[in-house]
C-alpha cells in the first residue's frame, strides 16, 4: 500500500535527502520506522525502482529479526531475591521483555526456574527437612505459584502461556523425546508460549537434569531454535575472576577455544549448577549450529537489546557451527546419560572417526565391550586409549556386537546416521 509513494512528481520536494555519503558510517535508527523512513527517502532520491526498494526492505525487516525461534533459559539467579524468595518485579520486566519480542514475530521457548524460590516464602516446615525432602515440598507448592504468575503478567499482554513439566527420563527415549517435541510444536503453532521447568516433585538425584542449563540445551537442540539465551546473574563469562576490575567479558568464542583458566566450577547461590555447566551445554549446543548466548538477566531489557542490538550489549557468544546436524544426532548427542554401556575400538577406527569422512562403528574395529544392552540403546564410544569420543544408538544388542567383534563383513553395531562424534 506504500508503493505509490514511490512515483516521482515533478514539483520540488522540500524535505533534504538523507545523507548518502555518511550511510556507511552511520548506524541504521534504533525506532524501525525511521529506518523504513530513511530507506524510502534515499530511494526515492536515487531514482530506484520499486522491485529495488522491496527488496531493501525486505533486508531491514531480515537484519532486524536475526533469530525467528529462540529459548530462553531464566536462572534462579535471575528470578530470586537476596532472601532467596521469587523477585516479581524482576519477572514482570522479563515477561514484558518477551511478550515484546513474540510479538514482533518471534517465537520462545521459556525454560524457567523459579519453582522452589517461589514456594519457599509460602512454606514454613515445622522441622528441618532433608535438601530432597526441601526441594520436593518447595517446588510442589511454588511451580503452582510460579506458573500462575507466569499466567497473569502474560496474560496482561493478550498472551497465552502453557506450563510444561519434564524429568530426564522423558529424554531417554526417542518415542517420549518426539512426544514433546510435538506438544511444544503445537503450542507455538498456535501462538502459545511454552514454559519449561524440570518436575523437582518426582526427580530423585541420579536421575535430575545438573541444573536447568542442561534442560534449556536440550529443549533448544530438541526444538531447533536458533539461539539459546542462558539468563545469569553475571554479563558473561569472564577472562578472569568476575570479582577482578580488571576482568572483561569474552565477546564471542570460537569453536575450540580453550576456557579452562577462566571458568571457575563454583555453583551458583541458588541453582545447582555453575559456570562450569553453562560453559560445557554451551559448547555442545554450539557444535549443533545454534547460537547460544550467556547474558546478565538482571540488566534492564536484556533480552530485547540481545536481538535488536547484539554489538552494543555486553554478553558472551557460542559461534555456532556451520555444519547441519539431524534431528536424531541432536537427540543422541544429549543421551550420554543414558548409556546403558561401552564400545571401545582401536587405534584405526578411531584415527578415521576422527577424519572427515562418515563412518560406522564396524565389527572388525571393536576391541572390547562393556555392560549390557539391547537393540536401540545408547552406548559409549571410546577410543584405544580409553577416552570417550562419542556416543551413538546401538544397532544390535551386546551378546550379538560380542559375537560379531573382530570380524569382517558384517552389519554396523554403530550406523553412522546415529553416531554423534564429540
Amino acid at each position: 500500500s506504500l508503493l505509490p509513494f514511490l512515483s516521482l512528481s515533478p514539483k520540488k520536494n522540500t524535505r533534504q535527502p538523507p545523507n548518502l555519503s555518511e550511510a556507511g558510517t552511520r548506524k541504521i535508527a534504533t525506532n524501525s520506522f525511521q529506518a523504513f523512513l530513511d530507506i524510502l527517502f534515499s530511494l526515492f532520491w536515487l531514482h530506484i525502482d520499486k522491485k529495488s526498494y522491496i527488496c531493501a526492505f525486505k533486508s531491514l525487516v531480515k537484519m532486524k529479526q536475526e533469530f525467528t525461534r529462540i529459548a530462553v533459559k531464566v536462572g534462579s539467579n535471575v528470578l530470586a531475591r537476596r532472601d532467596g524468595t521469587l523477585d516479581v518485579t524482576r519477572m514482570s520486566a522479563l515477561v514484558d521483555q518477551i511478550a515484546e519480542l513474540h510479538k514482533s514475530g518471534v517465537e520462545i521457548i521459556m525454560v524457567s526456574s523459579g519453582a522452589v524460590a517461589s514456594g519457599r516464602s509460602e512454606i514454613h516446615p515445622q522441622k528441618k527437612l532433608d535438601s530432597v525432602d526441601q526441594r520436593q515440598l518447595f517446588s510442589a507448592v511454588g511451580q503452582a505459584k510460579l506458573i500462575n504468575r507466569y499466567y497473569e503478567l502474560f496474560r496482561e499482554h493478550g498472551i497465552a502461556v502453557g506450563q510444561v513439566l519434564t524429568t530426564k527420563e522423558n529424554f531417554g527415549t526417542r518415542r517420549h523425546y518426539l512426544n514433546q517435541k510435538n506438544c511444544m510444536t503445537v503450542m507455538l503453532e498456535n501462538g502459545v508460549i511454552p514454559i519449561v521447568n524440570e518436575n523437582d516433585t518426582i526427580s530423585v538425584s541420579e536421575l535430575m537434569f545438573t541444573d536447568n542449563d542442561e534442560l534449556s540445551g536440550l529443549i533448544a537442540s530438541m526444538m531447533d531454535a536458533q539461539a539459546l539465551i542462558i539468563l545469569s546473574n553475571i554479563d558473561g563469562i569472564y577472562n578472569g575472576s568476575p570479582a577482578d576490575p580488571e576482568s572483561s567479558v569474552i565477546r564471542e568464542i570460537e569453536h575450540g577455544k580453550d576456557l579452562s583458566s577462566y571458568i571457575q566450577a563454583s555453583k551458583s547461590s541458588f541453582g545447582r549448577g555453575g559456570m562450569l555447566t553453562k560453559t560445557n551445554i554451551a559448547r555442545k549446543v554450539a557444535d549443533e549450529g545454534i547460537t547460544v548466548i550467556i547474558a546478565n538477566g538482571k540488566r534492564d531489557n536484556i533480552l530485547v537489546d540481545l536481538l535488536q542490538h547484539p554489538e552494543e550489549t555486553i554478553c558472551t557468544r557460542f559461534i555456532p557451527s556451520n555444519e547441519p546436524v539431524s534431528s536424531v544426532k541432536k537427540w543422541i548427542a544429549h543421551s550420554e546419560g543414558f548409556a546403558k554401556g561401552e564400545i571401545h575400538i582401536n587405534e584405526c577406527a578411531t584415527d578415521i572417526l576422527n577424519s572427515e569422512k562418515a563412518a560406522s562403528i564396524l565389527p572388525i574395529g571393536i576391541t572390547h565391550i562393556e555392560g549390557e544392552f539391547e537393540k536401540d540403546e545408547i552406548v559409549r564410544i571410546m577410543d584405544f586409549q580409553g577416552n570417550q569420543v562419542g556416543v551413538g544408538k546401538a544397532n544390535c544388542d551386546s551378546k550379538q556386537a560380542r559375537e560379531a567383534m573382530g570380524k569382517h563383513g558384517k552389519k554396523p553395531v554403530v550406523h553412522y546416521d546415529y553416531l554423534y562424534i564429540e
